[in-house]
């Protein structure tokens, strides 16, 4: 007798679509509030190896801040002249795919396989897509290496300075013990020329500075690559940290 009135009563199947409709209105509803929180603000990253050893490590998951201020409210900050979200020392997310492009039906989808999953899980291949790097040089700056130590002469500066003075937040990378075989040619020698960066550029390097594939091999990246900024290591709850 309930079936019969839900099948044929008016008002039941009325009752059906008003809840069909909210259902899909909040869906949408989070849906838009999540992507612009992920697109604008923050997102959360998983470390998927041992790259930036020893300070992260593989499982580490880190808040990331999305958001770049417009131009005009980054002109009112006379002290900064940094027209960049990120500074020298910066943990970043590295999209090296950013700039090709992918149609945008694909990208609807994968928006929402990534809402479903908390960003677990993408329709993309991620491999070789995502890194986690550290900026140590931005454009203009003129940069070397010696015994895996770098430094770096800032755009506009008449000296230079190692990549720890440059840093707002002390780091300690992990240097590797080198074969006395090894030269300047190999690309994971402790020894690079100077060279300068140009417009646009920015050099980012891994902190574990064995054979780690970074601006070492790929060399200066373009800054529109960098997504996002590390702000906060929250996983493992032990080693909660701002970064």
């Amino acid at each position: 007798m309930f079936d019969k009135w839900t099948q044929y009563s008016y008002a039941a199947q009325k009752q059906q679509r008003y809840q069909l409709i909210k259902f899909i209105f909040i869906f949408i509803i989070l849906y838009v509030i999540y992507n612009c929180l992920t697109t604008f603000f923050f997102s959360v990253w998983t470390v998927e190896n041992n790259t930036m050893r020893p300070g992260l490590n593989s499982g580490d998951r880190l808040l990331f801040s999305s958001f770049s201020p417009p131009a005009w409210l980054r002109n009112k900050n006379k002290i900064d002249n940094n027209p960049f979200p990120f500074k020298r020392g910066n943990i970043v997310l590295i999209d090296s795919r950013r700039d090709k492009e992918q149609k945008w039906p694909l990208r609807l989808v994968d928006s929402v396989v990534r809402f479903f999953t908390a960003q677990r899980a993408s329709i993309f291949s991620s491999r070789g897509q995502y890194y986690i790097k550290r900026v140590i040089a931005l454009p203009g700056d003129e940069i070397s290496m010696n015994n895996y130590v770098f430094r770096v002469k800032a755009a506009g500066s008449s000296y230079s300075l190692t990549e720890f003075e440059l840093s707002e937040k002390p780091y300690h990378p992990s240097i590797p013990k080198t074969s006395e075989l090894w030269d300047d040619s190999v690309p994971f020698s402790d020894r690079m020329d100077t060279i300068i960066l140009g417009p646009g550029e920015c050099f980012v390097i891994s902190d574990d500075r064995s054979n780690t594939n970074d601006s070492r091999t790929w060399g200066a990246i373009s800054s529109s690559l960098i997504t996002a900024k590390a702000v906060l290591r929250f996983w493992p709850i032990f080693k909660i940290e701002l970064l």
